[in-house]
């Protein structure tokens, strides 16, 4: 592994051991040449996954992305962090389990809003309105008397 803040090759496991919810590796990592200390996460890929982007575009499924996408609609809201890291474990197993090499950005985000209106109602609607281009506060009105209605 190489070191994030050298760029050295030679870097030594110093501790592992399992995630809290066991879908990871932590390594504790020491840089022989310039002593730092880092911490790595090893995660298990079922497949190669690609997204096709609504613009024809074709990129690699990249977890850490869907992960800043959540913590930035979750940004300033009382949800532990273990518990996204647990919603976003799970997107990411839904995601694999579909069974197709290419999944489309819609499908990612429609399982993402699925798993932020079961933790934080603001947070679902901070992402659908990314997500869902709200262009003006009627969009948010409309969106809003829909999810109401859902609940009744």
């Amino acid at each position: 592994m190489k070191c994030p803040f050298c760029g050295n090759n030679d870097t030594q496991v110093k501790d592992s051991r399992a995630t809290e919810d066991n879908s990871a590796i932590r390594r504790r990592r020491f840089c022989s040449a310039c002593g730092a200390r880092f911490t790595t996460f090893e995660r298990i890929q079922l497949r190669e996954l690609t997204v096709l982007k609504k613009s024809g575009k074709k990129v690699p499924f990249d977890r850490d992305k869907l992960e800043r996408s959540v913590q930035i609609a979750l940004r300033k809201r009382p949800v532990d962090n273990d518990r996204v890291d647990r919603m976003v474990s799970g997107i990411v197993r839904r995601v694999e389990s579909l069974g197709e090499t290419e999944v489309s950005s819609d499908v990612i985000g429609e399982i993402v809003m699925e798993g932020l209106q079961s933790i934080d109602s603001v947070a679902y609607v901070r992402f659908a309105s990314v997500y869902k281009n709200f262009r003006e506060a009627k969009d948010f009105e409309e969106f809003l008397g829909v999810i109401s209605s859902e609940n009744e």
